[in-house]
């Protein structure tokens, strides 16, 4: 469904020239859409058909049928009758008011009276001097009444002749014309903006990287850091042992000890990093001063040299940029080294640390049993007798066997005693055997009280060695813990050893990688243009807000 536009209406003013009454033209008269039938029905109304016939009747039709040649519209028509009602006219129709209208000097198509609807100061005709004639200045002064046109003279073609369908069509596609005039011109407002802000800054940026810049030879390389296997390693450390992860810390310190000053700092004092930027071969924006600082060649050093570290793969990949492609094979060759030195220092500090914990426990449980060793044999010299409790055991032994044989010859006695004639001598021998087993048995308990009695006594001697014993038996088993611990330290040390494999060489570039010049373009032409867009919404939001 369509909507057909609409045109504005005008109007024209009217004016005469001269006192002269002159009749209205078609070009005089404004377009109107009305139609022109209603001209005719307002002059032939049924008021101006039983409007009185006066004398003059010849005249007045002759005047309102010069009146409907001219072809006024139906608008213009009720205009006149309220104008002619305004200064006090009974009209028998809308042409009967235009006569009556011009008869006393008003034009009723005038703007002011159409719009004000003024009545003159003089209504009831021209002024007149004193000698009863018309004032031919003040009528030459006064706007005349539109006249229609002689017919013998020669018109130019009007368009008022169109109908009021064909000027519709006309207003509207004067209207058309002038929005596309409009859109036009802000069409190329647009493009003159686009071409200044965004299409000459990336023609310049183009420029730079087809014709300026200088090319970068890039040298790629790969390396992975793993860690020392070991058929030693269990539970959860074990299990990690062979994985990425247990090497990620690692790779990380690899990775921020590359992209550091540090890394820099001996890259150029070995191979001369700011000497090869500061070449004058290089263009301007890519070249390091001469007497660059440490900052700046810092900075510059970022740019060219990208290490990325994959956690994933655990791979760690490096990118050197430079302007020739030896020199950046060289760079990533030094840089490669300096990564190996950084984790072998990594890994032997932290195996010399633990190594040192582990051999330090096992000295001093050493040192711990041969001073229990000592004092044991210390205690065994000191009783004159390496071993106290065998001589105490040997006593008890001989007392044992001394208290045997006098129960035996306690017995045989008194069996020799039960006989009513026993002989002498037999008892006499036997009483002799029990007094001197008695005598030995004495001795015997003597030495044993001796030899359990005081600080120097075998049973206190016999105590110390036994402690003695006891406490190196257990600096024993401590110097066994510290040596298998010592073992196992060594062992997690090995395994803590870290490699630097090198996956992928550096090899030097044929063709130079930088500057990537269409994608350069194309991202120049992108920032321009997103800046551009940013600013003209902003200054768009602006405007409505201050017009608002």
């Amino acid at each position: 469904m369509t909507t057909k536009p609409t045109a504005r209406k005008f109007r024209i003013r009217r004016t005469s020239q001269g006192g002269s009454a002159k009749k209205a033209t078609p070009d005089d008269r404004p377009p109107a859409p009305e139609s022109v039938a209603e001209e005719d029905k307002a002059a032939t109304s049924p008021r101006q058909k039983s409007a009185p016939v006066k004398a003059d009747s010849k005249d007045v039709a002759t005047d309102l049928e010069a009146i409907r040649d001219e072809g006024l519209t139906g608008r213009q028509l009720r205009m006149a009758r309220r104008v002619a009602h305004k200064n006090g006219l009974n009209p028998t129709s809308d042409l009967d008011a235009v006569r009556l209208l011009r008869n006393r000097g008003i034009d009723p198509f005038q703007r002011s009276n159409m719009l004000e609807l003024v009545v003159p100061k003089n209504p009831n005709g021209p002024t007149q001097d004193t000698d009863g004639k018309p004032d031919d200045k003040k009528k030459a002064g006064r706007i005349q009444l539109p006249q229609t046109m002689p017919v013998d003279r020669e018109t130019l073609p009007s368009t008022e002749h169109l109908s009021p369908a064909e000027m519709r069509d006309r207003q509207i596609s004067e209207i058309q014309q002038d929005i596309t005039r409009r859109r036009r011109r802000k069409m190329g407002m647009l493009l003159a903006r686009l071409a200044f802000f965004v299409m000459l800054p990336t023609v310049l940026a183009g420029w730079y990287f087809y014709a300026v810049a200088t090319p970068m030879y890039s040298t790629k390389s790969e390396f992975l850091i793993l860690q020392a296997d070991s058929a030693g390693g269990a539970g959860i450390g074990g299990l990690l042992s062979g994985t990425q992860f247990a090497t990620s810390s690692d790779s990380i310190a690899v990775q921020a000890f590359l992209v550091s000053k540090p890394a820099m700092l001996r890259l150029d004092d070995e191979i001369g990093f700011k000497s090869h930027y500061a070449q004058p071969d290089i263009d301007p924006i890519q070249r390091l001063d001469a007497d660059a600082s440490n900052e700046q060649a810092y900075k510059t050093y970022k740019k060219n040299v990208k290490v990325g570290y994959d956690p994933t793969e655990g791979m760690i990949r490096m990118e050197v940029i430079a302007a020739d492609p030896q020199v950046s094979a060289e760079f990533s060759r030094a840089l490669i080294s300096y990564a190996e030195q950084s984790v072998n220092g990594l890994s032997e500090k932290k195996r010399d640390d633990q190594m040192a914990e582990a051999r330090e426990s096992f000295e001093e449980a050493e040192r711990e049993r041969r001073e229990a060793q000592q004092a044991l044999v210390n205690l065994q010299l000191k009783g004159d007798t390496l071993d106290p409790q065998a001589v105490i055991a040997g006593m008890r032994a001989q007392i044992n066997q001394v208290e045997l044989q006098l129960l035996e010859k306690e017995l045989e006695l008194a069996a020799l005693l039960d006989n009513t004639r026993p002989n002498q001598s037999r008892v006499d021998g036997a009483r002799g055997d029990v007094r001197r087993l008695n005598a030995q048995l004495d001795e015997l308990n003597a030495r044993m009280t001796d030899a359990s009695q005081g600080e120097n006594s075998l049973a206190q001697l016999n105590v110390r060695i036994q402690m003695a014993q006891a406490d190196l038996a257990t600096r024993d088993m401590l110097l066994q813990s510290a040596l298998q611990q010592m073992e196992q330290t060594r062992l997690e040390a090995n395994r803590q050893v870290r490699y630097l494999t090198v996956s992928v060489e550096p090899v030097p570039s044929e063709e130079p990688s930088y500057p990537r010049k269409f994608e350069n373009t194309l991202v120049a032409f992108l920032v321009f243009a997103g800046i551009y867009l940013m600013v003209s919404l902003t200054a768009s939001i602006l405007r409505e807000q201050v017009t608002s």
